[in-house]
């Protein structure tokens, strides 16, 4: 069952990544560009519902917080070579599917370099694991932890800065 679920819910984003434009390559230029922030109101909107749902279910206790241990080291070199990907592309890598689905072949590029980095990290991860996959590891620590506030003070702050954030975006024709 949960194979439909994850079905459903990738059909869904699918659409929804369709529907809000964000598999546009000028909207992807744009964002890179800062001139067009429709994929940063995207994923953000994404991000605070998703808070709400995961520290919902949480505290519920339908679900179990798996987390994962915060490396600096890993986090600015992923970060690095999404972002160059991305820049190089034109697409990220759900943009890039969503691309492909919609027909646009040079977003097949995109998908075959995942998959070529991510075979090259698979080969390379014994010598990562031991150097720079340690570096600035701060272990499994949460911001609301770190902070030693409720997770709701947090998720309350973040919705206010995003809808902050959207109104300056939207005041400044972003």
């Amino acid at each position: 069952m949960s194979l439909y679920y994850g079905l459903i819910t990738g059909i869904l984003f699918g659409f929804l990544l369709q529907r809000a434009e964000v598999i546009r390559y000028d909207r992807q230029l744009g964002a890179l560009r800062l001139t067009d922030m429709t994929i940063v109101k995207f994923m953000l909107s994404t991000v605070l519902v998703g808070m709400v749902g995961i520290h919902l279910l949480f505290d519920l206790g339908l679900v179990e917080l798996d987390i994962k241990a915060a490396v600096l080291g890993g986090n600015v070199l992923g970060g690095l070579v999404f972002g160059l990907g991305w820049a190089m592309l034109g697409y990220c890598p759900g943009t890039s599917a969503g691309a492909l689905g919609e027909g646009r072949w040079d977003a097949l590029w995109g998908i075959l370099g995942m998959l070529v980095g991510a075979a090259l990290y698979a080969e390379a991860y014994p010598a990562l694991k031991v150097t720079i996959l340690t570096w600035g590891n701060l272990g499994e620590l949460t911001l609301p932890q770190l902070l030693g506030v409720n997770h709701w003070l947090l998720v309350v702050l973040a919705w206010v800065g995003g809808i902050a954030l959207f109104r300056w975006f939207e005041r400044k024709g972003l």
